[in-house]
């Protein structure tokens, strides 16, 4: 009798102990997936955030994770966004405008102009060898693409404009560009581009 009492104390405290072991264990596991799971969320969001040349174009898969639809719209399947309801045609705060697949800087805000369309427009690109231009003679219109060599973003259309110094108007959707404001470009890797915001 009393060895069959010390026994199943024993066994208790084994259970006890086997017990304490496997919320250990459990606690730990959650521990280690919840420091990845910051870990990876922090490297997306610098990765969103900033500028690296040599980093790679997104997939599919990621882009439709990381982007909104509206954005992947205007993208990937050249969309259109609504005249004057978008983030940026009345921006006028000095940065630089980039592609919203890659953070690559395509338009300064030194160049950009109200082209009367009700969507972001620009004299000229930060370089041309940064965008693709070709014919588009969708929707019964004779226009030109204009997409971003790197990530084949489209990003709107290339129209003559007397009213630009230069002749000619980018017409770029909001939602294929992200917006660097001058004073956070050093900060997200863009200190080589300040040259194009802040000259006269």
């Amino acid at each position: 009798m009393t060895g069959d009492r010390i026994t199943s104390r024993i066994t208790s405290e084994e259970r006890s102990t086997l017990s304490s072991y496997i919320g250990l264990g459990i606690a730990v596991v959650l521990a280690a997936g919840a420091i990845y799971l910051f870990l990876l969320s922090h490297e997306e969001k610098k990765e969103i955030t900033t500028f690296d040349p040599n980093r790679p174009v997104p997939d599919d898969v990621t882009l439709r994770r990381r982007l909104k639809p509206e954005q992947y719209r205007v993208v990937r399947e050249n969309g259109t966004e609504t005249a004057f309801q978008n983030e940026f045609w009345e921006n006028e705060r000095a940065g630089i405008y980039c592609d919203v697949v890659t953070g690559e800087p395509l338009f300064s805000s030194v160049d950009k102009f109200d082209g009367g369309t009700g969507r972001p427009s620009f004299t000229k690109p930060i370089s041309k060898d940064l965008l693709v231009e070709r014919p588009d003679n969708s929707n019964g219109m004779q226009r030109i693409d204009v997409r971003a060599k790197r990530s084949d973003a489209h990003l709107g259309h290339l129209f003559p404009d007397p009213a630009s110094p230069t002749g000619q108007r980018y017409a770029v959707e909001s939602a294929a560009l992200r917006f660097i404001p001058l004073e956070q470009m050093k900060d997200q890797g863009y200190e080589k581009f300040l040259s194009f915001v802040e000259k006269k």
